[in-house]
């Protein structure tokens, strides 16, 4: 049997491991950044040495967010079950539902954010014209940082923050503990994509800000409420499977 506190470390190192390998997936990309920094930078290093110097924060932004998660989660019945069941033989995971229900929960995540897309396009059309063409993400790294790196930070690190925090000031795991958690998370997942607008664009307009902010919280509040659910590797799936659904609805709208 292992103890509570190997039970945690065994999580930490998997989730490290999940989260780094969609970190790497940022080499297959070029990172937007302000052109006078790239300038700054390419005096002193080759291309992939800035792309790997890229990859520093959002490691340390990794390892703080499971940090605060390993030590969180269970207090407020959150849950890794595939995880932990591979860890520990006494948990059980429902795979079939965990799969299903991420399944469902990333093309709904996907349509929606297809749905806001289109919408705002009619109104912003060359500023999102603009953004696409300087922002290109691999599909790898669409799945893999998206899917599980963004999943770590977001819904395990600071979705169960503000979970258990919240718990602490109402003394209660009321429902709308969780939903405050799951939409302050979303919302805080949405602003973290302003960085690379402002980088791309020098003044984006307030509108393209609220489709930034609307597109992606739609999807963190499922992928939130899967997290709450069914376990964070629902989350992981949905968002995945969101990813794969605006990829074939890029591809047919672009063939139509």
């Amino acid at each position: 049997m292992k103890s509570m506190k190997n039970k945690k470390l065994y999580v930490a190192i998997i989730l490290f491991v999940l989260g780094l390998i969609g970190i790497l997936s940022m080499l297959t990309t070029n990172m937007p950044m302000p052109q006078d920094i790239r300038e700054l930078l390419e005096v002193q290093y080759s291309s992939f040495q800035i792309k790997l110097l890229l990859l520093i924060n959002p490691t340390f932004l990794l390892i703080v967010a499971i940090t605060i998660g390993i030590f969180t989660y269970d207090r407020v019945n959150l849950s890794l079950p595939v995880i932990e069941s591979f860890i520990d033989s006494r948990v059980k995971a429902e795979f079939k539902n965990i799969i299903i229900f991420g399944f469902v929960g990333g093309i709904i995540a996907g349509l929606l954010m297809i749905l806001v897309g289109e919408s705002f396009s009619k109104i912003l059309p060359d500023d999102l014209s603009h953004l696409s063409q300087d922002v290109k993400p691999t599909i790898v790294l669409r799945l893999l940082y998206g899917g599980l790196t963004e999943e770590i930070l977001m819904r395990f690190g600071v979705m169960t923050l503000m979970v258990w925090s919240l718990s602490l000031l109402i003394n209660k795991k009321y429902t709308i503990v969780y939903w405050l958690g799951i939409i302050l998370s979303s919302f805080i997942f949405a602003l973290g994509h302003f960085p690379i607008v402002f980088n791309t664009m020098e003044n984006p307009s307030f509108l393209l800000l609220t489709y930034i902010l609307v597109g992606n919280s739609a999807g963190g509040i499922i992928f939130g409420w899967l997290y709450w659910k069914k376990g964070l590797e629902s989350a992981f799936i949905a968002h995945m499977f969101a990813h794969i659904t605006m990829i074939i609805g890029e591809y047919l709208f672009y063939i139509l």
